[in-house]
């Protein structure tokens, strides 16, 4: 993927540094694969506002992703890739042999008319998903479980990757994009390659209005509003707020928020330096 740059002919287009999508090969989604999606606007089921700068926004579908990956030994033929509002990742819509469609997220290199397979049969090459034990120490990998069956929940944003450093025992130790090192089961599966659409770090909306588009209004901080309203408010001038902290008066740099006692601490072999 690449990213284009635009001549400054107007105020917005100065710094507008959009993707290309030359990647993407088809403008319509699986109609079996998605469904509606209502946005909140921030509000809760009463209608007051619980979480603020968010509304308007354009309409979305949501596409239903296999994360799963439990179709082991069924091999599939990549037969789009697609845009996906949902996510900052490309997705890849599969037909399987046996005739079912599903969405995966698309891998850095993975292009239509390849084939992919799931499975602890599958060889470990770009698109393949199969279980830590049976991916060769070395790997870049995404999409990883963490209890074998429940799904991927770690490194699914466009760009991440993990990295499988070694085994110890029932468990494998992998290195994630934040810079922590922790243990996972190795019967869980993880899917080979990079998430693609790497360029999306270096894109730039350009204007306010591509945010509202996406349904984020203007966020306004806590340092220009009035004590009664912010912690962080009031003084005469350009005071500093003090140590940052949200609406309600926590802490939110610098403090540890993780719960010390929490059961998956022991896995966690070495912390992210962020």
């Amino acid at each position: 993927m690449a990213v284009r740059k635009f001549k400054p002919t107007t105020p917005g287009q100065r710094h507008k540094i959009i993707g290309t999508f030359e990647e993407i090969t088809a403008s319509v989604p699986e109609k079996s694969l998605v469904c509606g999606k209502r946005s909140t606007g921030g509000r809760n089921h009463t209608g007051k506002m619980t979480v603020r700068y968010i509304g308007g926004g354009h309409k979305k579908k949501f596409r239903f992703i296999d994360f799963r990956r439990e179709k082991d030994g069924v091999p599939a033929v990549v037969k789009t890739i697609e845009y996906d509002p949902n996510r900052s990742a490309r997705i890849a819509l599969l037909f399987y042999a046996d005739g079912e469609k599903r969405y995966i997220i698309a891998p850095n290199g993975l292009k239509v008319g390849a084939t992919v397979m799931s499975g602890a049969e599958a060889a470990p090459e770009i698109g393949n998903a199969l279980p830590l034990q049976n991916i060769p120490v070395g790997t870049v990998i995404h999409n990883i479980e963490l209890r074998p069956g429940q799904g991927a929940l770690l490194v699914r944003s466009a760009g991440n990757f993990a990295q499988l450093t070694s085994r110890e025992g029932r468990y494998c130790v992998i290195k994630l994009p934040s810079g922590e090192t922790r243990q996972i089961l190795s019967a869980c599966k993880a899917t080979v390659g990079s998430v693609g659409n790497s360029d999306h770090a270096l894109e730039s909306s350009g204007k306010a209005g591509r945010s509202r588009w996406l349904g984020r209004r203007p966020h306004n901080r806590g340092v220009v509003m009035n004590p009664h309203d912010h912690p962080m408010g009031g003084g005469e001038g350009r005071q500093s707020g003090g140590h940052p902290r949200s609406r309600k008066g926590l802490y939110a740099k610098g403090l540890k928020t993780r719960a010390p006692k929490k059961q998956s601490n022991k896995y966690i072999i070495e912390r992210c330096n962020k």
